[in-house]
């Protein structure tokens, strides 16, 4: 588990501060959560069946918030952020929120000096989904070729999706990231670097703020309930288990 787990520190200094947005309480009739897709296509468009057949007997609108980590570790991070970048089933909004994964492949495609950093993080499979041998390149070819590769291959519209990402959804008393917040800092004053890479001491601690945590980034076998915090990262990649957790007015579920 450590290993996937991997390293627990922010590889590159932050872009300007991403959007964090707020829903009314009751704004939507049901919202549906789940986080660290990782490339796991497949299981994110049967989780997008289960949910659209969950709420097919629910009125109203329905709300669909990603907390982040679509790239890295799975086969078709390719797949996943063209799926996400499309339009929601009729009926739904979808959210979707950055995770430190995809703020790292952004970085890499605008700076591909970091690379082997980044490959040593993660990402080799991110580019073999998108038809690119990097074990070979980097054997064959020099860095003004492999940034050429990626950036062939790689479409732009899929990184300016990824920079496009807000950071945080708050909903009453309920607010969704990716990684967590950092114990008793007020909402405005947490920093992006916090929100897509904490664990400790949020774990441990929780927010220490009136609100309660959906988030993921930490993986479990199955999902975790801490102070005041419901972490729902499954570890698909290496599990195939995707966790989507419901609220449905005052009730709180797993699908």
């Amino acid at each position: 588990m450590f290993d996937y787990l991997g390293p627990w520190r922010q590889l590159a200094g932050n872009r300007k501060k991403r959007a964090r947005l707020t829903f009314a309480e009751g704004d939507f009739a049901a919202v549906y959560a789940m986080s660290d897709v990782h490339g796991c296509y497949t299981e994110l468009v049967e989780a997008h069946r289960r949910i659209v057949e969950d709420a097919a007997r629910i009125p109203g609108p329905k709300l669909i918030v990603m907390l982040g980590d679509y790239v890295d570790r799975g086969p078709d991070s390719s797949a996943v952020l063209e799926f996400l970048s499309k339009n929601p089933p009729p009926g739904f909004q979808r959210l979707v929120l950055c995770g430190n994964h995809d703020a790292e492949l952004a970085k890499l495609y605008r700076k591909p000096a970091g690379l082997l950093e980044w490959l040593g993080f993660a990402g080799t499979e991110t580019l073999h989904s998108y038809g690119i041998d990097i074990e070979h390149l980097l054997q064959s070819a020099g860095n003004e070729t492999i940034t050429r590769v990626i950036r062939n291959m790689i479409p732009e519209r899929h990184i300016q999706f990824l920079e496009s990402l807000p950071i945080m959804l708050r909903m009453g008393r309920v607010v969704f990231v990716h990684a967590g917040v950092r114990p008793g800092i007020d909402l405005k004053k947490q920093k992006d670097s916090d929100l897509m890479w904490i664990r400790q001491p949020f774990l441990d601690e929780g927010p220490q703020l009136p609100v309660l945590v959906i988030h993921g980034h930490t993986p479990g076998r199955a999902p975790t309930f801490g102070p005041q915090r419901i972490g729902i990262d499954t570890a698909v990649s290496a599990t195939g288990r995707l966790t989507v957790l419901t609220i449905k007015g005052t009730r709180v579920g797993l699908l």
